[in-house]
């Protein structure tokens, strides 16, 4: 049975996969049903949902298309949830094998710096690195990563130290390879499945921190997002309550579809270790 077969058959995995299939697919359309900036005024300011068939989720204080905001949001919600991930697991997974694959003082030390950083909540580092820095995608995609790379290092340090004291560790010093090549082709690849599990939790911290970063007015101003647009709404949450409750639900519903797939892929990681 293949992994997506094994996959599918969760209920999580299947309701995770159809939510996350929908996100790529609203972003991936964004451009194409809402052209040019989402920003740009597109009619009268806080048009009640379904009142105007152009703009059938109404528009905000400044006549924004919410609809548009709501699908270019998407994008930027993927791109920060993934790069972020992406950057934390590779810095992660490259400290962590590197820590216990050399052992000794070097893995004191490196073990030392990921303690550093778990002992500061990710949120407060992204926001004193975002203010400190300054407002714009790559600084918040990079602030984030930085606050999510120490988990995946832990891990892969406690699979490395497992995996050096295998065979075919030994068999590769034996023939002489060089410590570099086997840390990299030997133990890392086979250390990162475990690993890999992290990263739907990763992307799902990161979108909700991205939000919150949005939301305190530290995202980048020149594109949409979620954060932004909840923002935005709290000013007339008696009156228009839809400019905050539509962003609101598109960020639980990512969210909850992204737990809901890590949790399967972690069982189906599970069950295919177990296996003899």
């Amino acid at each position: 049975m293949s992994f997506f077969t094994r996959l599918l058959r969760s209920p999580e995995g299947a309701f995770g996969m159809i939510i996350l299939a929908a996100l790529v697919l609203v972003a991936l359309l964004a451009p194409i049903l809402f052209p040019g900036d989402p920003l740009r005024i597109a009619g009268p300011a806080l048009l009640p949902p379904f009142s105007d068939p152009a703009l059938p989720l109404g528009t905000d204080r400044l006549g924004r298309d919410v609809l548009a905001g709501l699908m270019h949001g998407a994008r930027t919600s993927l791109t920060v949830g993934i790069a972020a991930a992406l950057m934390a697991i590779v810095l992660g997974a490259l400290v962590g094998t590197a820590a216990g694959f050399a052992g000794g003082l070097i893995d004191e030390a490196l073990m030392r710096v990921v303690d550093a950083f778990q002992i500061v909540p990710s949120f407060l580092l992204a926001l004193a690195i975002v203010s400190v820095v300054g407002p714009s995608l790559p600084v918040v995609i990079a602030a984030i990563a930085l606050g999510a790379w120490a988990d995946p290092a832990r891990l892969t340090r406690a699979q490395v130290l497992s995996i050096r004291e295998r065979d075919y560790v030994a068999a590769a010093e034996v023939i002489g390879m060089h410590p570099l090549e086997i840390a990299l082709k030997q133990v890392l690849p086979n250390a990162l499945p475990p690993v890999l599990a992290l990263t739907s939790v990763i992307v799902a911290a990161a979108i909700l921190t991205e939000a919150a970063l949005s939301f305190l007015g530290l995202g980048d101003p020149n594109v949409v997002t979620w954060g932004s647009m909840i923002a935005e709404g709290r000013n007339v949450i008696r009156s228009a309550a839809f400019l905050s409750i539509a962003p609101g639900l598109a960020l639980v519903v990512t969210v909850i579809g992204v737990y809901l797939f890590s949790e399967a892929l972690s069982r189906v990681i599970a069950g295919g270790r177990a296996r003899p």
